[in-house]
C-alpha cells in the first residue's frame, strides 16, 4: 500500500497532521460508537445500527498553556455535536450527518478546522463510511439567518367533508388574502384503503392516502401547492402562500414522530402545528358547521389547543 492510499485509510488524526495548518493544536475523539437510525434504504428505517465516529478538531494554539478548562475546547463539545445533530433530524446520508456535526463543532470560537469520519459497522463485511474536512469559514454564510424571527403560519385542517364542500373555493379565496402563510392539512379520503397487519407498512399506506387527498385538492385549485420537505416548507413560510402538506417525508424522518396512529389525522396536523411554533390550529369540518358565512380572516371556526388535538 503506497503512502497516499495508506494515508487515505489512516485515522483522521494522521490525516489532519498531513495537511497541517500553522500554529494549531488538535483534539480528537476516537472510535465513538452510537446506535443510530440512519439510512436511505427502506430496510434501514426504524432499525438502529452501530455507527462509529472519529473526529479531529484543529483549534487555535494558545499563546500560553494554562490548566484552565474554560480556555480550551472541551471534549464534551464534540460528543454533544454528535448527539445534537442526531437529535435534529433523521438522516438518510452519512455525508449530511457529517456536515452537520462539523458545522456544530465549528460554531465553537476556538475551532478552526474539523475532520469527521463516520462509518456504518453493520451494513457489510467491513466498515462503510465517509470522511469530510470543513474549515470555520465554510459556514460563515449561515450566520446571516441568526436571530431572524420565525414566521408562525396559520395551520388549517380540512376534513374530507370540508374538501367536498361547495364553499371550498370561497374559503380558499379568503385564505389567499391573508398576510401570513397558510398550511392546509387534509385527512384520509373517504374511500377503502389497503389494510395490513405490519405496522410500518400500514403507516406508509395511510400517509400515501393522505398525500393522494392533498394532490387531489391541489389539482382542483392551482393556488394550493403541495409541499413535502422541510426546505419546501421553509420556503412557503417566506412566501405567504397556501400550501398543502404531504406528510410522508417529515413524519418518517422525524426524530420525535407523532405519538398517535397516522389515521388520527387531526392529531397528525397538530403535531405539525406544534413543530411550526403554533399555539393552536383551526379545523373546518369534524365538530364545526360547514357554512358559507365562515370568515377565515376572523377565524370564527373552531380553534383547538394543540394539547387537546394531540391528546397527549
Amino acid at each position: 500500500m503506497n503512502t497516499e492510499i495508506q494515508l487515505a485509510f489512516d485515522h483522521p488524526f494522521e490525516r489532519s497532521k498531513a495537511s497541517a495548518m500553522a500554529e494549531c493544536d488538535r483534539i480528537s475523539l476516537r472510535d465513538y460508537v452510537v446506535d443510530v437510525d440512519i439510512g436511505a434504504f427502506q430496510q434501514e428505517r426504524g432499525v438502529s445500527q452501530r455507527v462509529r465516529f472519529n473526529i479531529v478538531v484543529e483549534v487555535k494554539a494558545a499563546a500560553q498553556i494554562s490548566d484552565d478548562v474554560d480556555r480550551i475546547l472541551s471534549y464534551d463539545r464534540v460528543t454533544e455535536a454528535i448527539h445534537s445533530a442526531l437529535g435534529d433530524a433523521r438522516f438518510n446520508l452519512l455525508e449530511t450527518l457529517a456536515d452537520r456535526i462539523a458545522e456544530l463543532i465549528l460554531l465553537e470560537p476556538q475551532a478552526q478546522r474539523a475532520f469527521v469520519r463516520i462509518e456504518k459497522l453493520d451494513r457489510g463485511p467491513g466498515a462503510l463510511g465517509v470522511e469530510i474536512m470543513r474549515h470555520e469559514n465554510d459556514y460563515e454564510e449561515h450566520g446571516d439567518d441568526a436571530g431572524v424571527e420565525q414566521t408562525i403560519p396559520l395551520v388549517l385542517y380540512l376534513s374530507d367533508e370540508a374538501i367536498q364542500s361547495d364553499f371550498l373555493q370561497d374559503w380558499l379565496t379568503e385564505l389567499s388574502t391573508q398576510e401570513i402563510p397558510t398550511i392546509l392539512c387534509v385527512g384520509l379520503p373517504d374511500a377503502p384503503r389497503i389494510q395490513t397487519p405490519e405496522p410500518m407498512a400500514q403507516k406508509r399506506i395511510d400517509l400515501l392516502a393522505i398525500e393522494q387527498n392533498a394532490w387531489s385538492l391541489a389539482a382542483r385549485d392551482k393556488r394550493c401547492v403541495v409541499i413535502g420537505t422541510r426546505t419546501e416548507l421553509d420556503w412557503a413560510l417566506k412566501q405567504s402562500n397556501i400550501s398543502l402538506w404531504a406528510p410522508s417525508k417529515l413524519v418518517l424522518d422525524a426524530t420525535d414522530p407523532p405519538k398517535h396512529p397516522v389515521e388520527d389525522t387531526v392529531a397528525l396536523a397538530a403535531w405539525l402545528a406544534r413543530d411550526l411554533g403554533c399555539d393552536a390550529m383551526y379545523v373546518i369540518g369534524d365538530e364545526t358547521t360547514l357554512e358559507q358565512s365562515i370568515d377565515i380572516r376572523r377565524l370564527p371556526i373552531k380553534a383547538h389547543a394543540l394539547t387537546e388535538l394531540e391528546r397527549s
